[in-house]
């Protein structure tokens, strides 16, 4: 497979999520609340998912770029510094009390300060970020390993998703916090991590400070910002709006494999 052919379709996805999301806020949302829609949407995702597997296997990596491929700008898209009083008084110490909190169905409950998740197995890496709006920016970033926080944790059997729940607020009154999931294939990815560097620098709060989740073969969406606890489940039908994140919730597809 060409690298090419890999760019091509990552472009293809992403311009198609971003037109689909678009029509969906500009009024489908109708449509959504009919009973046969939503199963039109779910055999679609199905079908999207089973074609992908087949072309990119779950363990492929993404394509990874040189320090000469930089973009000059990475945008801060969404949420930019959160209004969220919890958070604030957080970045004004320059995070120096964040601690990330792990639980669920994990044998071992932790939290991890910053200082302990720079001492974890890390990876460093030059990737695009495809969002679902039609901009592509490529940066540098570096962060521990999910897989090294997962093996600290010890997921226990019937454990098949990763919660990340954040710090920022999606509605005007700082309620409804931004969340992600991904299934443990994804988790387990030599290439997701919890960056905490940007281009050779800490993090950026306009980019997700102190960490934020790298899961480079999935669309931006995905890729959770100002992360401060993660859950593991088997199930997430009963969180939230059941779909397994924010925007899946307003009908993006979970499945966003690039």
């Amino acid at each position: 497979m060409t690298s090419a052919f890999i760019r091509d379709r990552r472009r293809f996805l992403a311009r198609t999520a971003g037109a689909a999301g678009a029509m969906l806020l500009a009024g489908c949302n109708r449509l959504s609340q009919t009973e046969w829609f939503p199963k039109i949407l779910g055999v679609g995702e199905r079908a999207t998912a089973t074609a992908a597997a087949l072309v990119t296997p779950r363990r492929a990596m993404a394509q990874e770029f040189t320090p000469a491929d930089l973009s000059p700008r990475f945008r801060s898209n969404g949420t930019f510094d959160p209004a969220n009083a919890e958070y604030q008084a957080l970045a004004a110490q320059g995070f120096a009390n964040y601690h990330l909190e792990i639980g669920g169905l994990v044998e071992q409950p932790a939290t991890f300060s910053l200082a302990e998740l720079r001492a974890l197995p890390s990876r460093t890496q030059i990737t695009r970020h495809d969002c679902v709006e039609g901009w592509s920016a490529i940066a540098k970033w570096k962060g521990a390993r999910l897989a090294a926080i997962l093996d600290a944790v010890r997921p226990k059997p019937d454990a098949r998703y990763v919660m990340f729940y954040c710090a920022d607020p999606m509605a005007a009154d700082g309620t409804d916090l931004y969340y992600e999931s991904i299934d443990m294939d994804d988790a387990r990815h030599p290439q997701t991590i919890l960056a905490y560097e940007m281009n050779d620098a800490t993090l950026p709060v306009a980019n997700g400070a102190p960490v934020r989740l790298r899961v480079e073969r999935q669309l931006g969406y995905k890729h959770a910002k100002y992360v401060m606890r993660i859950e593991l489940v088997a199930r997430f039908d009963g969180i939230a709006g059941g779909k397994g994140g924010y925007w899946e919730d307003n009908g993006y597809q979970w499945f966003a494999g690039i």
